[in-house]
């Protein structure tokens, strides 16, 4: 819980691990309103003491997440491995078939991609999939899944992207150099 002021309200802030204990002995300036942030799951009792303090109260959003960083894996994902991640994952190995990358922001695979790999994975079809060899046999870029047509080969470093709602596979060189 933080309570800090402003100069038209008190604004209290609620992180789920508050009593309603903790909100009764709260000592607050008289004359300013209470904006309260719930930022996590609060019990009933909480909200009540919250209305026993008699004052104008108003409820907020909770305000935007940081974006989460990339989560860098130096080493190759074997079989039955997976990782996962809310923001963007650099694999530093190759995604051996039956490893599996989840990423919420993109997938990049300095090595080969055999595995599956899901960029977006919250949803975000913005999201792009590259790798050094993409050998995948399924990709997943927000809710949209692609999946290699039988005996298709690794053209060296590719990207993979959402184009007009579906997944589009492009040589890296190629992409480069367009305008």
């Amino acid at each position: 819980m933080r309570l800090r002021a402003s100069a038209k309200a008190l604004a209290l802030r609620l992180d789920g691990g508050e009593t309603p204990e903790a909100i009764r002995g709260l000592s607050l300036p008289e004359g300013l309103p209470l904006e309260v942030e719930v930022a996590a799951p609060v019990g009933q009792e909480v909200l009540q003491a919250l209305l026993e303090l008699g004052r104008p109260l108003t409820l907020v959003p909770p305000r935007g997440r940081p974006t989460p960083g990339t989560l860098v894996a130096a080493k190759t994902l074997r079989a039955g491995e997976r990782v996962e991640h809310p923001g963007t994952v650099v694999v530093l190995g190759d995604v051996n078939p039956g490893a599996e990358v989840a990423a919420g922001g993109d997938v990049i695979v300095v090595g080969k991609l055999r595995g599956l790999a899901h960029a977006g994975a919250g949803g975000d079809e913005g999201r792009f999939i590259f790798a050094l060899e993409l050998s995948a046999k399924q990709l997943r870029i927000g809710s949209l899944l692609a999946q290699a047509p039988e005996g298709a080969q690794a053209r060296g470093p590719e990207l993979a992207r959402v184009e007009e709602g579906r997944i589009v596979v492009e040589p890296w060189a190629k992409r480069r150099s367009s305008p």
